[in-house]
């Protein structure tokens, strides 16, 4: 068994000496606090001029060192003005956990729950994995770990349903009550394209809520808080834009050829997005993490994993592609360019981490455009 020697923090150590200092020679012997951060305090000791932390219930190996070295006795306890600081001491294997690490860091050191926890091989190093071991990572004997206060955590759940029951409501209520934004102008007769687009709008969105109540897993519990007011303002905002415009008196329907073409669009997208959720469901077990490389099933709308590492992604474009067709509306073309410009950027950093993870993944695959990108 090894022992953590000092968790870091990316900010450099505060270091307050209260302690008695004894010198013997050589040897340097200081005692006092040290302040690694609010969270975590110890008790200080400085060897040869050289710090580290030891934790308060090793009192004892300290006492034991002191009166080797002064020859007289020193107290059974650590100093008062130490106790308050002192930890106890927490042991580790080279099978033991990221995630055990930060569960004892909580249970000890009152850090915050594991969820808000990060803890990095270097300052500026990516988070590690709570399945990682301390093996796997090659930290051995006096090994560090950096620690980082991620903030306020919610859950990836939480944030989905907040964030898609909106776009529901808000679009559905601007539908349903026209006279409230237009006037008695919203009295006028409704073109059946009009419809159509609240029925699809609603559809998409319930769609969402029933995948993120009963079909997704997540690799992450909790994402920060303040993502969900970013991800509300942009479904939301948009949402009120969309509704506004299609359902304006002086709205003017496309073809019956446009309209068609459009809603088939958006359908079979639809269901294609559907299928490649439930796939991607199944490879991944209940209450676990594990990452496979997505294939297709006997679905024939999954083929698409074939050509493309996010097929998801591609549908859900898709969609909103039929969608604009179908309402020929600007906003809609402007909602369905920034959702593709933001699928794209998560599609090529998946389809880049289904490389580095897989070495036997498909060469031929692209990240969400079928032979382009």
């Amino acid at each position: 068994m090894y022992k953590i020697s000092s968790i870091y923090t990316n900010k450099m150590q505060k270091m307050e000496s209260k302690g008695p200092r004894f010198e013997i020679g050589d040897f340097c012997v200081k005692l006092g606090s040290v302040t690694i951060n609010q969270n975590f305090k110890g008790v200080l000791v400085e060897v040869e001029y050289r710090p580290c932390v030891v934790p308060g219930s090793a009192w004892e190996l300290m006492r034991e060192f002191l009166q080797g070295f002064l020859g007289s006795t020193v107290s059974n306890q650590a100093p008062q003005y130490l106790q308050k600081f002192t930890f106890r001491l927490f042991v580790v294997k080279p099978a033991t956990t990221i995630r055990e690490i930060k569960e004892e860091l909580y249970k000890l050191r009152k850090a915050p729950y594991i969820h808000r926890q990060s803890l990095r091989l270097n300052p500026k190093g990516k988070a590690l994995s709570d399945s990682d071991t301390l093996q796997s990572l090659s930290i051995s004997d006096g090994g560090k770990l950096y620690y980082k206060d991620l903030g306020p955590q919610i859950s990836w759940k939480t944030v989905f349903l907040v964030e898609y029951a909106g776009p529901l409501f808000l679009y559905i209520w601007i539908y349903q009550r026209p006279w409230i934004f237009y006037g008695d102008a919203g009295a006028s007769k409704i073109h059946n394209v009009v419809h159509t687009a609240a029925v699809c709008w609603g559809v998409h969105y319930a769609k969402r809520l029933l995948e993120t109540l009963f079909v997704h897993r997540f690799s992450h519990a909790t994402m920060p808080l303040r993502n969900l007011f970013k991800n509300c303002s942009y479904y939301w905002l948009f949402a009120m834009y969309v509704a506004y415009h299609v359902n304006h008196p002086l709205y003017t329907a496309p073809s019956q050829c446009q309209y068609l073409v459009g809603l088939a669009t958006f359908a079979l997208c639809e269901v294609g997005n559907l299928s490649i959720h439930i796939a991607l469901r199944n490879l991944r077990p209940p209450g676990s993490t594990v990452r496979k490389i997505p294939v297709p099933t006997s679905n024939p709308f999954t083929a698409l994993f074939n050509l493309v590492s996010c097929p998801n992604y591609t549908y859900e474009v898709g969609s909103w592609i039929g969608f604009t067709i179908m309402t020929s509306c600007l906003p809609a073309g402007l909602f369905t360019f920034a959702g593709a410009y933001q699928m794209t950027i998560w599609a090529l950093g998946k389809h880049k981490a289904y490389k580095k993870e897989f070495s036997q993944y498909p060469k031929c695959r692209k990240a969400i455009v079928p032979f382009v990108l």
